[in-house]
């Protein structure tokens, strides 16, 4: 069973490229995947992952995403010092939903979206996770298979 290294930094990166089978990563990092591929990660697998928020309404998308991701945007290593997640969610509180939509695409923009994703690949990265953040999963996937992946292949 192949195991997959996920990492942040460059000690992470280097880690995946000596004992991993692949890296996970949520940042579309060049220097950081190469790291990855310098210290034994060749031609191993990159993985990556992000979040949209696809609505047709982009104020509403941005609601969605400020209200559910928000500690995403923590700064530093608060997210993950806080001791419980109470205390992130009222942390989030000090997150302005602009910092999100900077991060985040929300919204039906399907350049934006090409966007987002292209970074990734651009970076470096094989594969590409994305998760949906909003409700309206019919119309990401519709939106998504005619409008978003087009401009990726």
């Amino acid at each position: 069973m192949p195991i997959y290294v996920s990492g942040f930094g460059e000690h992470s990166a280097k880690l995946a490229g000596r004992i991993g089978d692949g890296f996970c990563t949520t940042l579309p990092d060049a220097d950081l995947i190469r790291t990855f591929r310098d210290n034994g990660g060749g031609d191993k697998p990159v993985q990556a992952g992000t979040k949209v928020s696809w609505d047709r309404d982009a104020e509403q998308a941005l609601r969605v995403a400020h209200r559910l991701w928000a500690s995403e945007q923590l700064p530093g290593r608060l997210a993950q010092t806080l001791p419980t997640p109470t205390d992130i969610g009222d942390a989030t509180a000090l997150v302005d939903p602009q910092k999100v939509a900077e991060h985040v695409s929300c919204g039906d923009d399907a350049d934006r979206h090409a966007a987002q994703l292209r970074a990734y690949l651009d970076a470096g990265a094989d594969e590409v996770y994305v998760q949906q953040i909003g409700p309206d999963m019919d119309g990401f996937f519709a939106s998504w298979q005619s409008d978003v992946l087009p401009q990726l292949n």
